[in-house]
C-alpha cells in the first residue's frame, strides 16, 4: 500500500509531524518501534519551562497538539519568570506520565487519514538522490511520496551505566541497528550525542519534612490559547525542593573514575547537553558550590515513582545508592529505577534546508533529536513543521519557514540549520535576539494567521484569535479616549489612562477598579493590552531593529551560485558557504566562520553577477 506521507518514530516530533500531515488531508503512516511506547516520556515528566513552554503555546498558535495534551494531563502548572517580566515569562507543566501517552495515542487514533504501525526501519528506499519509502528490518518495503525520519535517541543506541555498555533504547527497547549506517552510506555526516536520566524513587521511602514545598500556582493557565482548563487548581500534587551536600560531592569525587562519563568507559565519542549536565558534571566544572538544588517531582496518579531532577548520572548502581542516601530526606529511599546515560547516533544538522527537507536526499524530512536537539518540545516544534512543509511540498506549495522575530521555533531552527551543533541543542531564552517580541501572551497573535493559511488551525480557534485581536484593537483605543485625574508628585493632573499606564507601577486592573471605568474584557485581552502600552516604546525598538536585519533576509542567494568563483572570500567562509547554502545574505551573515567581510564581498558579487 503507498502512502503519502510516512513519519518514523513516535515521540514527540513523530506524533506533531504525523498529525499535522493527517489533519491537511494525506494519507499518513505512523511506522514505531511499539506502541505502547507513542509520546512517552524517557526523562523528566514535565512540558514546558524557561523559553519551552512558549514553544509549546507557539506549537498550538500553528494548530499542533502538543499544549492540549499537555493541559488535559498535567498534575501541577506553574508560570515560570513571572516577576522578570513578559519577555522571559514562561509556562511548566507537571504533567502525568501515563496520561500524557495515552492521550496522545487517542488523539492519533482520532486522525482519519492516519494509519499507526509497529516495526523497525532499517533502510529507505532511494532511487537518483529522492526518497520513495522505507524499507522494515523484516524486508517489507513500504512506498510513499515523502519521508519524514523522527527517530529520538534510538539510532545505534547504548545505555551507559558504570563500565557496562548495553545496546539499547530507552524503556529496554530495540534500538535501530542499521538505519544510521544507510543514511551515512547516502552521504550524511553522523554525530554521535549523549544524554541521560536521573534515579526514579519509592515515594514511601522519602522524608518530605525535610524537603521545601514546591506548590503549583494558585492562578489557571493553559498551553492552548482555546483557555479550557481540566484541573483542579486547589488539588495540583507538589514538588520539592532539596540540595545536594557535602556527603554527596565527597561521595561524587571519591568515585568519579567510575561514573562512564569519568572513566568507567573508555570509548564514549557522544557529547553531552552543556545546559542539562550530569550531577557529576556539576559537582567538577561548579567545584566552588557547596550544594546544588534539587526537585524531587512526582511522575503519576498511577504508580509512586519520584523523579530527583537535576540528579542524573551514570554512575554504577551501587555508587547510586550512596548518592541517593546521601541527599536530605532520602536516607533510607528506595530506588525503583536506576539512573542511566544514553548516546546514540545524529545527522549534523546543518545537512537540512530551513523547511527541515534533507538537502542530501530529495523528499526526506528530519525532525527531533536526530537533528541534533535535546528535549520534548524542541522535537515537537520540528515534528510540526516538518509535517507542515512535508504537506506544502505535496501540495506544490512554499514552505513555511519561521523568521528570528517570529517564533523560538524560528529561532530554534535556523541556528540548527546555520550553526549546526556538537552537542545536544537546547532553546535558553539568551538565544533569541528578539525575545520581547517572542512573548508567552502574543504567541497566537504572531502565529495564528500562519497556522490557519496552511490549512491547519481549526476555523474555531482561528475565529477566538480573530475576536481576541480585535477585542485588544477595541480597548487600546478605548484607553487612548478614557480621561482619569491623578495625583502625580508633584501635582494633580489629568490624562487618557492610555498614557497613565505607561507608569511602570501602573496595573489596569486596578485603575479599572478604582475609577469604575467598566472595561468588561477577559483577563488576557487586559494583560495584552497593558504589556503592549507598558513596553511599547521598548516594543518599538526591537522591531526596528528586526527590520533592519530583514532586509537581508530579502536577499536572497541563488541555489545554483558557485562560491569558489568568488574571489577573495577567506576560505573558513567559503568551506562554511558550500557546507550550508545560506538562502539568504542574512542567513550568510549568521554562519560561524563567515565575517562581516565575507558578506561585503558576497554582497558585490551578487550586484555584479545576478543584479542583486
Amino acid at each position: 500500500m503507498k502512502y503519502e506521507i510516512i513519519v518514523v518514530g513516535g515521540g514527540h516530533a513523530g506524533c506533531e509531524a504525523a498529525i499535522a500531515s493527517a489533519r491537511k488531508g494525506h494519507k499518513t503512516l505512523l511506522i514505531t518501534g511499539n506502541i505502547n511506547n507513542i509520546a512517552t516520556m524517557p526523562c523528566n515528566p514535565s512540558i514546558g519551562g524557561s523559553a519551552k513552554g512558549i514553544i509549546v503555546r507557539e506549537i498550538d498558535a500553528l494548530g499542533g497538539v502538543m499544549g492540549e495534551v499537555a493541559d488535559k494531563t498535567l498534575i501541577q502548572m506553574k508560570m515560570l519568570n513571572y516577576a522578570k517580566g513578559p519577555a522571559v515569562k514562561s509556562l511548566r507543566a507537571q504533567v502525568d506520565k501515563v496520561r500524557y501517552p495515552r492521550e496522545m495515542l487517542n488523539t492519533l487514533r482520532q486522525e482519519k487519514k492516519l494509519s499507526i504501525k509497529e516495526g523497525m526501519v532499517e533502510d529507505l528506499i532511494v532511487k537518483d538522490g529522492t526518497v520513495y519509502g522505507v524499507i522494515l528490518n523484516t524486508g517489507e518495503n513500504i512506498t510513499s511520496n515523502i519521508v519524514i525520519l523522527t527517530t529520538g535517541t534510538y539510532l545505534k543506541s547504548d545505555i551507559l551505566i558504570g563500565n557496562t555498555r548495553t545496546r539499547s533504547g530507552p524503556h529496554d527497547e530495540s534500538p535501530s541497528l542499521y538505519l544510521s549506517n544507510n543514511l551515512k552510506k547516502y552521504g550524511f555526516n553522523i554525530l554521535r550525542l549523549k544524554t541521560g536520566t536521573p534515579p526514579r524513587i519509592k515515594r514511601e521511602t522519602i522524608d518530605f519534612s525535610k524537603a521545601k514545598k514546591e506548590e503549583g500556582d494558585k492562578k489557571y493557565y493553559t498551553f492552548s490559547h482555546s483557555n479550557q482548563h481540566y484541573y483542579d487548581i486547589e488539588k495540583q500534587d507538589p514538588c520539592y525542593l532539596i540540595y545536594t551536600t557535602e556527603e554527596t560531592k565527597k561521595i561524587i569525587l571519591d568515585n568519579l573514575n567510575k561514573s562512564s562519563m569519568y572513566g568507567g568507559l573508555d570509548d564514549i565519542t557522544g557529547v553531552g547537553p552543556r545546559y542539562c549536565p550530569s550531577i557529576e558534571d556539576k559537582i567538577v566544572r561548579f567545584s566552588d558550590k557547596e550544594k546544588h538544588q534539587l526537585f524531587l517531582e512526582p511522575e503519576s496518579h498511577f504508580y509512586d515513582d519520584i523523579y530527583i531532577q537535576g540528579f542524573s548520572t551514570s554512575m554504577p548502581r551501587n555508587i547510586q545508592e550512596q548518592m541517593v542516601h546521601s541527599l536530605p530526606g532520602l536516607e533510607k529511599a528506595k530506588i525503583l529505577k536506576y539512573a542511566y546515560a544514553i548516546e546514540y547516533d545524529a545527522i549534523y544538522p546543518t545537512q537540512i534546508k530551513p523547511s527541515l527537507e534533507t538537502k542530501i536526499l530529495n523528499n526526506l524530512f528530519t525532525a527531533g533529536q536526530i537533528n541534533g536537539t535535546s528535549g520534548y518540545e524542541e522535537a515537537a516544534c520540528q515534528g510540526l513543521i516538518a509535517g507542515i512543509n512535508a504537506s506544502l511540498k505535496l501540495e506544490d506549495k512554499e514552505p513555511l519557514i519561521l523568521k528570528r522575530n517570529e517564533a523560538y521555533i524560528g529561532v530554534l531552527i535556523d541556528d540548527l540549520v546555520t550553526k549546526g551543533t556538537k552537542e545536544p541543542y537546547r532553546m535558553l531564552t539568551s538565544r533569541a535576539e528578539y525575545r520581547l517580541l517572542l512573548r508567552h501572551d502574543n504567541s497566537d497573535l504572531r502565529l495564528s494567521e500562519k497556522g490557519y493559511s496552511v490549512g491547519l488551525l481549526s476555523l474555531e480557534k482561528y475565529q477566538k484569535f480573530i475576536q481576541k485581536k480585535e477585542n485588544i484593537i477595541k480597548l487600546i483605543e478605548k484607553l487612548k479616549e478614557i480621561k482619569i485625574t491623578v495625583d502625580t508628585e508633584k501635582r494633580r493632573t489629568t490624562m487618557t489612562v492610555f498614557d497613565y499606564l505607561k507608569n511602570p507601577n501602573a496595573n489596569l486592573k486596578e485603575v479599572n477598579s478604582l475609577f469604575n471605568l467598566n472595561l468588561n474584557y477577559e483577563d488576557e485581552i487586559i494583560e495584552e493590552v497593558e504589556i503592549q502600552i507598558k513596553y511599547e516604546g521598548y516594543i518599538r525598538k526591537v522591531e526596528r531593529e528586526a527590520e533592519k536585519k530583514l532586509k537581508n533576509e530579502a536577499k536572497q542567494i541563488p541555489e545554483n551560485i558557485d562560491y569558489d568563483k568568488i574571489p577573495n572570500l577567506a576560505s573558513e567562509a567559503r568551506q562554511k558557504l558550500k557546507e550550508i547554502r545560506p538562502l539568504s545574505i542574512a542567513q550568510a551573515s549568521r554562519i560561524s566562520g563567515v565575517n562581516p567581510s565575507d558578506v561585503s564581498i558576497l554582497l558585490v558579487y551578487l550586484r555584479k553577477y545576478y543584479n542583486e
